[in-house]
């Protein structure tokens, strides 16, 4: 086992990650970033370790990768495999304990060196090579037969390593290749959160028997500026899920980042509409053939008791044998959790009633950490757009 170091700059869209905000300009953000001094990722040790921390107590996560690699054991063993974004090095290490002949972990943070540690103590060194420095950047002398990656972000695409995924692919992937995970699809629906809009904004109304309402645009902003990661209940989802986006690593281009979808749903009992809620999820498929709308459905279940509490009994259910990793409402709970946008004031929705609109997402190219989110939305008579940068 080696730990080799790369410190050499990458492209413009090279692996970066971390938690979204949302509401402020593309010109403000950038501004900002031109102005502060440029650390390098590598450098922030204390973060990359929080980071793989949270990714290694997520079960949900660890379960899905192991059983992702248990399953396709026989596509691995015998193999060489390029595990991107390593980390803590677990993934690179079941890669390994699967019988791969050489494995190949690449981390752009110090944690590589301790990775190297790991290796060593768990007798590994002789198939494992670990490879401090970027993807765009670090040098490897043969093509690989398999990818794996947790490359996915928050709403999935945002601050993801789905460039450097594209790049490695495109660089090292031997022809008739797999990647793990190779497919995933990002949703959208309609939520409710009435307590949560009168724990944040209702109660300035009376605060001790004092009307304080004229704070409320204050507390609006203050709460609702931006995008959220958090965890909703399947209880307050008001919609069937829509279908936002589809990645097929084997094909997906940097120019595919770049997507618009129209929607049509209907409210599925009557509630007010607090905003918008985001997740996704990913398919260790193994295949380059796949059929995305089949592996994710939502069946709805309201009893008619609780509609009027604008309560939803929605599941989603995986098509059985197939190894999915969710995030969705409902599911066991991850670290990417959901993204949620909220409306600065509720929409009160009846029952079967009808939006329409469309989300478009794309990247800030010259920074490839900002995710832009167009959302236009419309019912009642009434239309909204919500312009949205994650940061």
């Amino acid at each position: 086992m080696t730990v080799e170091d790369d410190s050499a700059s990458r492209p413009w869209f090279a692996a970066c990650r971390g938690s979204g905000k949302r509401k402020r300009s593309t010109d403000a953000v950038l501004q900002q970033r031109q102005a502060s001094p440029v650390v390098p990722p590598s450098s922030d040790i204390e973060e990359y370790y929080s980071r793989a921390y949270s990714q290694i107590k997520d079960h949900a996560r660890m379960e899905a990768y192991r059983d992702g690699i248990l399953r396709h054991q026989p596509l691995i063993s015998g193999k060489v495999v390029l595990n991107i974004g390593c980390g803590t090095g677990i993934l690179a290490i079941f890669c390994a304990l699967a019988g791969a002949t050489r494995v190949y972990a690449i981390d752009e943070s110090t944690l590589a060196v301790r990775v190297g540690e790991v290796v060593k103590e768990n007798n590994l060194s002789d198939r494992m090579t670990v490879l401090l420095g970027r993807v765009e950047d670090v040098s490897i002398d043969e093509k690989v037969d398999i990818i794996i990656s947790d490359w996915m972000g928050d709403m999935l695409l945002h601050k993801s390593m789905l460039p450097s995924i594209i790049f490695a692919r495109d660089k090292w992937l031997k022809p008739g290749g797999f990647i793990f995970p190779s497919h995933a699809s990002l949703y959208m629906a309609l939520f409710t959160d009435a307590d949560g809009y009168h724990e944040s904004i209702d109660f300035w109304h009376d605060v001790y028997g004092i009307n304080m309402s004229a704070v409320l645009p204050l507390a609006k902003t203050s709460a609702f500026g931006d995008t959220y990661t958090e965890t909703i209940s399947k209880a307050s989802v008001l919609t069937l899920p829509i279908l936002v986006k589809q990645v097929d690593c084997y094909t997906i281009t940097i120019q595919d980042f770049e997507s618009v979808t129209n929607f049509s749903v209907s409210s599925l009992l009557q509630a007010p509409l607090h905003g918008f809620a985001f997740w996704f999820d990913v398919s260790f498929s193994g295949s380059a053939t796949y059929s995305p709308n089949h592996h994710l459905q939502l069946l709805p279940e309201i009893p008619a008791d609780r509609q009027a509490q604008g309560s939803s009994h929605s599941h989603w259910e995986q098509v059985p044998g197939e190894i999915l990793l969710s995030t969705a409402p409902g599911e066991a709970r991850t670290h990417w959790e959901q993204t949620v946008l909220y409306l600065y004031d509720p929409i009160e929705l009846k029952q079967d009633q009808k939006m329409v609109g469309s989300v478009s997402l794309s990247l800030i190219t010259e920074n490839c950490c900002l995710l832009d989110i167009h959302l236009a939305h419309s019912t009642g008579g009434l239309a909204h757009v919500e312009t949205t940068i994650m940061l």
